[in-house]
């Protein structure tokens, strides 16, 4: 499988009982279906990114890409907690790639990100 943003071959890893594909050229990950949900797979994804967060800081700019699997324009999301982390999502195959560096940062809520996270989940949503 081909990275769809700088076009080098992906190498398979598993770690901690999670799977991951990683680009050998811009240390990019992807992710089958989705499989963010908890915040211990998170942390083994964390480990896994190895890549440059500089290097994939200027990747972050590529869009317009298509699905590493079935070719499908992919869409630009942000995740829910940290909104300034951008990732590409499948449509289609719901698989998801991340800039290098981008799940270092997922793993680690700042201060503020806390506080955010905790005043959403006391105050009801109207």
């Amino acid at each position: 499988m081909q990275c769809p943003k700088c076009g080098s071959e992906f190498a398979h890893f598993t770690h901690e009982a999670v799977s991951v594909d990683r680009c050998g050229g811009c240390g990019g990950l992807w992710i089958d279906a989705l499989e963010l949900i908890d915040r211990e797979r998170i942390k083994a994804y964390a480990r896994i990114d190895t890549g440059s967060k500089r290097v994939g800081k200027s990747y972050n700019a590529v869009r317009n890409i298509e699905c590493p699997k079935c070719a499908v324009k992919m869409l630009t999301m942000a995740d829910r907690t940290q909104s300034h982390i951008e990732f590409e999502s499948c449509p289609s195959c719901s698989g998801s790639f991340f800039d290098a560096g981008e799940f270092k940062d997922l793993s680690v809520l700042s201060i503020v990100e806390r506080c955010r996270k905790t005043l959403n989940e006391l105050l009801p949503v109207r």
